[in-house]
């Protein structure tokens, strides 16, 4: 893996960091294939029980796609006629979105400074965001006449609503940490000195939790989104009915009724 993502696991934790700071996280070709390979190996790992994705500095988070980059790639692309440029979405964003909002597992992102483009919408596929009080959001593709991607049009309207989602797309500007938190973006808030080691106790609990009944959380709240109450009545009953016959749930009504704490396996 590029070193511009750093990836580790440690008792049951996957921690994903971008690395690279001096360009303020933007995203080039080595660092989006290196994230999206770190993201699907901590989704596809039994191993890992929950997964942190930050990044390295106080600047940013991510801003987005490299666009010193890019440049120099759109000409090549009108050299030759192959429009490959764009197949990032396809290659590359669309993946590490997937990966990360589909893991079968908590995803807590530690939004360190500047979160803008896919670097928002890689905040936004996580279940919980942690945001340092410095910290800002920006949609930024109308800026650039893009569309939206890395989940952007999904996750956005979902978490902010659609009239206020397009509000922010269509005029891109800075949302600071506080805005972000009222606005459902930030979970919680706060200073960037205790933004690592808050992402890491948040983080860590989870992976210590009960990880198949997060799991079907994660399955139902995205199923109930776009199905009728009928619907996800019954996506409730096939998942609870999982999710009772985990050793987990056993060893939590045992633990409850002799009045002890327990020890979660993830099973």
């Amino acid at each position: 893996m590029a070193d511009t993502v750093l990836y580790e696991v440690n008792d049951g934790l996957a921690t994903i960091v971008l690395n690279r700071p001096e360009a303020m996280n933007a995203l080039n070709v080595v660092t989006k294939e290196a994230l999206r390979d770190a993201a699907r190996s901590a989704a596809g790992d039994v191993a890992v029980r929950a997964i942190l994705l930050t990044a390295a500095g106080e600047r940013a988070f991510c801003v987005g796609q490299d666009l010193k980059e890019h440049v120099g790639l759109l000409a090549a692309d009108r050299e030759d006629g192959s429009g490959r440029t764009m197949s990032t979405v396809r290659e590359h964003y669309n993946p590490i979105v997937r990966a990360l909002a589909e893991a079968p597992k908590p995803v807590v992102a530690a939004v360190n400074g500047v979160a803008a483009g896919a670097g928002f919408g890689f905040a936004l596929a996580a279940d919980y965001r942690i945001v340092a009080d410095t910290a800002s959001f920006n949609t930024s593709f109308a800026g650039v006449a893009l569309s939206a991607d890395s989940g952007l049009s999904w996750t956005l309207p979902r978490v902010v609503g659609p009239g206020r989602a397009m509000d922010l797309l269509m005029f891109p500007r800075k949302v600071l940490a506080q805005e972000a938190r009222e606005l459902g973006i930030a979970d919680r808030v706060v200073p960037g000195a205790e933004l690592r080691a808050e992402a890491e106790a948040v983080a860590r609990g989870l992976a210590e939790g009960p990880t198949l009944a997060y799991a079907a959380l994660k399955e139902s709240v995205a199923y109930g989104l776009s199905r009728s109450l009928g619907e996800a009545l019954e996506k409730e009953d096939e998942l609870q009915t999982r999710a009772g016959a985990s050793e987990d749930h056993a060893a939590a009504v045992q633990a409850f009724v002799e009045k002890r704490a327990v020890r979660f396996t993830g099973r």
